[in-house]
């Protein structure tokens, strides 16, 4: 069965592991908690331990520039698809205050985005990232 919506995470191509991990769970929590229904039912294994649910929809992890970035965050903006983006600001901050601080100093022109997560529906999402290579 095929699903008529679709998630996708874009990282910036040139991230270190451990920022595009840390990119990665933040985007994930942020946009899951702006989804209804965003798991599944909890399941229990052969032995009957527990398992909380997941996630229902694959994640492709996708890589992209700065610039493609910037494009997909604008596209996604202007076709009101569900975008999270985790940009410079918020990774170099060291508290919440601090990012919403920073964050209303800076620029959109000057915005750098490490990774974005995109929602939406499945052709909508394919048109903007369509075309990206898989992360690593």
């Amino acid at each position: 069965m095929s699903m008529s919506t679709k998630l996708v995470v874009v990282l910036r191509s040139d991230l270190e592991f451990a920022v595009a991990a840390n990119a990665s769970a933040v985007l994930g929590l942020a946009l899951g908690a702006r989804l209804e229904n965003s798991l599944g039912a909890d399941g229990k294994d052969a032995g009957g331990h527990a398992h909380a649910g997941i996630n229902p929809h694959p994640v492709p992890t996708l890589a992209a520039s700065d610039q493609e970035l910037r494009r997909i965050k604008a596209l996604a903006d202007e076709r009101d698809l569900t975008v999270v983006g985790f940009n410079e600001v918020a990774r170099r901050s060291r508290t919440y205050e601090d990012y919403l601080e920073r964050l209303a100093r800076t620029e959109p022109a000057d915005m750098e985005y490490v990774g974005l997560a995109v929602f939406g529906p499945r052709k909508d999402v394919n048109k903007l990232t369509g075309g990206l290579p898989l992360a690593g």
